[in-house]
């Protein structure tokens, strides 16, 4: 019975962080670019109580005994799939349709990755810079900031598919700048690690960043100005995963709420 204790105990461990998944999750429901996180259990050891033996004839028995000893988490992974996009009235929103990656020049100087498109136009001491909203400068495919002169006209400045940033003449003709809005990829995305404010970083395990449109496998995201996209986590999914969640964590109370009854009755035992 104290097995059962333990074993009941690890699952209202596991169940709890589950919840704290879930509610973060929850919590995120508007985040742009947001990507939810999936919890992963995995058994516990297992102990055997009895090997492969015989019966009364001398026939082997099939199978052993063996007891689970309960529950752990084994992973968080996050879910990289395309989030909806939805209309927004920034001029320089941008919902990205694809594998990509938004980059961004952190504070310490290193690159950030992010889905969040919700960029500004802002104004610092050497002309004008595209950013996030907490200002940190939106690389391009040369892993440098974007930049535009202090006199350039922001309302002329329109957009394609794939990022790149036209300008219009006194004609109204669309003219390149030769500056492209930077998209990473990586070969596992949930090996990213995250950072807070919507940004990851590179790590060991999801290998180094791979630019589209210098990385020729790479099929090229989409980058639609006038969109951002929604957060991938769904209002009715993640209820129904927390009742279930809030049914097991009850359920293993229940096994030790029991085996504490077993228990005091075995203590009541007289001789």
């Amino acid at each position: 019975m104290m097995r059962s204790l333990w074993t009941a105990a690890s699952g209202m461990k596991a169940q709890q962080t589950s919840m704290d998944n879930l509610s973060n999750n929850l919590a995120n429901i508007n985040t742009t670019g947001y990507k939810k996180n999936r919890i992963e259990f995995q058994s516990l050891l297992y102990q055997t109580i009895q090997n492969k033996t015989v019966d009364t004839e001398g026939n082997p028995k099939p199978i052993g005994a063996q007891v689970g000893l309960g529950v752990k988490v084994a992973a968080i992974t996050t879910e990289f799939t395309q989030g909806e996009l939805t209309a927004s009235e920034g001029a320089f929103d941008f919902g990205i349709q694809g594998q990509g990656f938004f980059m961004v020049q952190m504070p310490d100087g290193s690159t950030g990755y992010t889905r969040n498109g919700n960029f500004i136009m802002a104004i610092d001491t050497d002309g004008l810079t595209l950013t996030t909203s907490n200002g940190y400068a939106v690389l391009d495919t040369n892993g440098q900031p974007i930049k535009f002169p202090a006199d350039t006209d922001t309302s002329k400045m329109i957009f394609d598919n794939y990022g790149n940033i036209f300008l219009k003449d006194a004609r109204g003709n669309a003219q390149r700048t030769g500056i492209r809005i930077g998209a990473a990829q990586f070969n596992n995305p949930s090996g990213l690690t995250k950072i807070g404010d919507s940004y990851f970083q590179v790590s060991p395990a999801s290998g180094e960043a791979r630019i589209e449109g210098l990385d020729d496998a790479l099929t090229v995201s989409v980058i639609k100005n006038g969109y951002l996209e929604a957060s991938e986590a769904k209002a009715v999914d993640e209820m129904v995963d927390m009742i279930i969640t809030q049914r097991a964590y009850e359920m293993n109370s229940k096994a030790i709420q029991a085996s504490d009854e077993m228990l005091q009755q075995a203590n009541n035992l007289r001789s």
